[in-house]
């Protein structure tokens, strides 16, 4: 079992720092490249760079939760729901498939459980 995974890429889990601009203030950001590799796909479904993607996703979270605590750790988190969404089929594999085209409810109904919160605010 082990092999599966220690036989990864090694610069899969370097992580690589980069600074983002988020309402006009810059900040920096450190993730492990295979997290920056899957946000840059979520990113390109809907034509956003990561930088744009990054902006998007803090509004959305700052609009919705008043407080964002760790945002590298809910950007990891975003790029493990978006791999386990598609795995399950709630999400489909196919890039040229805009991530803003999908009906949210209908993708996160068939999340397992975990995934979605237990009540929406």
């Amino acid at each position: 079992m082990c092999q599966i995974f220690v036989r990864a890429n090694p610069q899969s889990y370097e992580a690589t720092t980069r600074s983002i601009r988020l309402h006009g203030v810059v900040t920096s950001v450190r993730l492990e490249n295979l997290f920056w590799d899957t946000l840059e796909e979520i990113g390109a479904r809907d034509g956003m760079t990561v930088p744009q993607l990054l902006s998007t996703l803090y509004d959305e979270l700052l609009t919705h939760r008043g407080d964002i605590p760790n945002y590298s750790s809910f950007l990891r988190v975003c790029a493990l729901r978006y791999l386990s969404l598609q795995v399950a089929q709630c999400i489909p594999s196919d890039i040229r498939i805009p991530i803003r085209s999908l009906n949210a409810h209908a993708v996160l109904s068939g999340a397992r459980s975990g995934l979605a919160e237990v009540s929406a605010r």
